[in-house]
């Protein structure tokens, strides 16, 4: 019997995918959590086989719930199971610990598949994931990729100013602090403020 928790903020996506694994003998759904902190509450209680996580998710996203549960040394696998395929929710959430990475889209057969594989503690992964890996280790870094002002930005973001205290420290409107963002955000990849900021230090543009 593989033990299941199934972590989303969408009930619909919840109950929906409780029921699919009710119907198979082989699994057991023992808990639902709708955001990050309550999926890391229930691992630790509960302790699952396996736990199915969304990356965006209110409060505590999946990420960071993926990162606390290997640091506290839950042995559950995690297995992303989200709409996102890019390098930046990708790379930090296989970084963090996650076992596995899905789409959302997945055919039922291989989600199936692929929670049995997660409990055997085997890696599984997209096949769009897994391009996604094998672009970003080939991509050969570029500490140079932000001008000197959206430097200046990601700094101040990673201080913990919100974009009207960065307007103010770099005497520039919320406008333009938003569109050095937006520019932060394609160049590395990433989804937002602190997904951003664990880039910039991966890569070596902020310093710790």
């Amino acid at each position: 019997m593989i033990r299941l928790l199934i972590a989303d903020d969408h009930p619909v996506v919840r109950d929906g995918l409780s029921g699919m694994f009710a119907a198979e003998p082989e699994f057991e759904v023992v808990g639902q959590a709708s955001d990050g902190a309550e999926a890391i509450r229930l691992a630790e209680a509960l302790r699952p086989d396996v736990i199915l996580m969304d990356l965006q998710m209110p409060g505590t996203n999946g990420l960071a719930a993926i990162g606390e549960l290997t640091d506290r040394g839950v042995p559950s696998r995690v297995l992303v199971l989200t709409t996102y395929d890019t390098d930046g929710y990708v790379v930090p959430a296989i970084e963090a610990g996650a076992t596995g990475y899905l789409l959302k889209d997945a055919p039922r057969d291989e989600l199936l598949r692929a929670v049995r594989s997660a409990a055997e503690g085997k890696s599984v992964l997209a096949p769009s994931v897994a391009n996604t890996l094998m672009n970003h280790v080939r991509t050969p870094p570029t500490p140079d990729i932000l001008s000197p002002r959206e430097l200046e930005v990601i700094e101040w973001v990673a201080a913990g100013n919100t974009n009207r205290e960065i307007a103010a420290h770099l005497f520039i409107s919320e406008a333009t602090v938003k569109t050095h963002l937006l520019n932060i955000y394609a160049k590395l990849n990433a989804p937002d403020r602190a997904s951003a900021v664990a880039e910039a230090f991966k890569r070596g543009l902020l310093k710790a």
